[in-house]
């Protein structure tokens, strides 16, 4: 089977057929161009897709990925980025095995294939030639054979005609002669042209376009063997990465297989346990003895009232107080003005002690954490210092761990002066010394806040109270005057009365304003712009468009203090709210 013996009149179709091959291939090359293109593409989106939902570093959200959940997640989105990268190989391979060297292919084919049918033509204009001098070597016997018959009757007319002269007759017949030496002659050539085209014609059919065709055939034949070939390479790239495929896939389902939901639950525990107890019962405050006195020991009330005023002792018993609950005033304290009460608020010393607390107590819910993390509940503060502690000790051995090295450097020094300066390193040495000697004084302190928090040991000493930089030297009557600082079981602080002292302060109406604090009035609303996450103490909560009143503006400080309900106020940054205060109100404006 052969085409330069089978399709030896088609040269025109087997030109238009291989030209509809290379254009088949370079289709083919389109594809996979296109096909590595997508597969570039699902891997950049794939990456993007792990990297968008990969925990940011140094944010709360790293602090969820220790549960088994999450962490099967975040294996997730690790074996993702791996799969991405595994469609980058296929891309890569398609691209160098299949399109380069395609391209490259076809870039000869088409140069060969240009060659054989340039033989091809030229071929067919050399029979086309020899045909051509054929035909005219054949025309011009047939005119001579024409020429000579004309001569041959002209004389013969001639000689018959008795009234030509022998002169005219002698001349006809020349000329009948002469054009049949020249048919003669016509016919000799004629005869040897078609010899030679004959050959000619013989050897175009028989072997030059033989040869031609066969060459295109066998060219033909390569470009279907090499498409095939890149066919069987495009399903074997894929197929090479298939076993890592599924071993992302493996390490998928592993990591869910990995998720504990009672570890969870357990973490869960850890991380909010506070270590408190549930609150006990309030005790009944009976308000009906007022009403039982007798007339004469109301007269004698009013006249020891007009004499000198009657002390009141700090001995009154409350409960303990949760945020933003409300509680009724005196009428005393109504009327009286806020001044007098303040003034006499800061007569007493032990009220400024008070006043101290109560800072300290805001300024850790606006989250300023003291260095003790006494801020936080027991269970948690032993988790934070214990943290700290480890942190120490590994800052203490990268020190003595560099220390080491220059100790080794010096002798090295020493042993072999020309390789450096032994006293060159001992600034170091030395600096190195008291970093670690810090560092252990650091550690010593935290381990001693934490041998209280465990319970080895009974309190708390004044030194450590020193070292934490919270607490300031406070005179022991006022401290036992003052309520103390508790937290709440949700983390809220609260102030008790110690019941600890035996001296009684006197309690003025000032004490009660801080206690029993009316809600501050609303001067406005507010819309939330966005959605705030309210995680530190003393702020609150918000959703997008979710409409709030403004009970104090912003200070300067980026803080707007906002309420939902009567029990529900807190603080959120300004900038996540849009401000509508009220036109009567001092110092209206409004905020975007």
């Amino acid at each position: 089977m052969s085409w330069g013996t089978e399709l030896w009149d088609q040269f025109d179709n087997l030109e238009k057929h291989t030209q509809c091959g290379i254009d088949v291939l370079e289709k083919y090359i389109k594809f996979v161009k296109e096909r590595t293109e997508i597969e570039l593409s699902y891997a950049k989106q794939l990456r993007n897709l792990s990297k968008k939902y990969q925990p940011k570093k140094n944010s709360k959200e790293e602090e969820e990925y220790r549960y088994t959940s999450t962490r099967a997640f975040l294996a997730t989105l690790n074996e993702m980025n791996d799969y991405a990268g595994q469609h980058e190989v296929i891309s890569e391979n398609m691209t160098s095995l299949i399109t380069g060297e395609l391209t490259r292919y076809v870039q000869e084919l088409k140069q060969e294939r240009k060659s054989h049918f340039h033989d091809g033509r030229k071929a067919q204009q050399h029979i086309e030639t020899c045909w051509k001098q054929l035909e005219a070597s054949k025309r011009r016997f047939e005119r001579d054979c024409k020429e000579a018959d004309r001569a041959q009757q002209y004389f013969e007319k001639m000689d018959a005609d008795i009234n030509v002269t022998k002169a005219d007759v002698e001349k006809a017949r020349q000329q009948a002669q002469l054009r049949h030496q020249m048919a003669e002659d016509s016919k000799a050539e004629y005869s040897s042209t078609l010899q030679k085209f004959n050959s000619e014609q013989h050897d175009h059919y028989y072997t030059h376009i033989p040869n031609i065709f066969q060459k295109i055939q066998e060219m033909e034949e390569r470009r279907i063997v090499r498409i095939g070939e890149s066919m069987k390479t495009f399903a074997e790239v894929d197929r090479q990465v298939i076993p890592i495929i599924g071993k992302c896939l493996d390490e998928i389902t592993k990591a869910a297989e990995s998720i504990d939901h009672k570890n969870d639950s357990q973490l869960v525990i850890e991380a909010f346990k506070s270590g408190f107890e549930p609150p006990g019962d309030i005790d009944f405050e009976d308000f009906t003895q007022p009403m039982k006195r007798t007339i004469s020991e109301s007269s004698l009330s009013n006249s020891r009232a007009d004499g000198k005023s009657e002390p009141k002792f700090g001995g009154k018993s409350k409960g303990k107080l949760w945020p933003f609950i409300k509680k009724n005033k005196s009428p005393k304290q109504q009327k009286e003005p806020l001044s007098h009460r303040f003034n006499e608020f800061m007569t007493s010393k032990p009220k400024i002690h008070c006043f101290r607390s109560l800072k300290r107590g805001l300024s850790l819910k606006l989250g300023a954490g003291p260095e003790d993390f006494s801020n936080l509940p027991p269970e948690q503060r032993r988790k934070k210092l214990q943290q700290k502690v480890d942190e120490l000790n590994k800052d203490i051995q990268k020190e003595m761990d560099q220390r080491d090295a220059l100790t080794k450097m010096k002798d090295v020094y020493i042993k072999n002066p020309q390789m450096g300066d032994a006293a060159s390193v001992d600034h170091r040495l030395a600096e190195l010394g008291q970093n670690i000697e810090k560092l252990r004084l650091e550690v010593q302190k935290f381990e001693g806040w934490l041998a209280e928090v465990e319970g080895r040991l009974p309190t708390r000493t004044e030194q450590a109270r020193r070292q934490s930089g919270l607490y300031e030297a406070q005179n022991t009557s006022a401290v036992n005057s003052c309520a103390q600082d508790r937290e709440s079981p949700d983390g809220s602080y609260t102030e008790e009365q110690s019941q600890e002292t035996e001296m009684k302060v006197p309690a003025t109406d000032f004490d009660d304003e801080f206690d029993d604090e009316e809600p501050l009035p609303t001067i406005g609303t507010c819309k939330a712009l966005y959605t705030f996450e309210g995680q530190n103490e003393g702020t609150i909560s918000v959703a997008e468009g979710e409409m709030l009143y403004v009970i104090e503006e912003d200070k300067g400080d980026g803080w707007t203090r906002i309420r939902r309900n009567e029990d529900e106020e807190g603080y959120v940054p300004t900038s996540y709210v849009e401000v509508y205060l009220d036109k009567n109100a001092k110092g209206a404006m409004t905020y975007i």
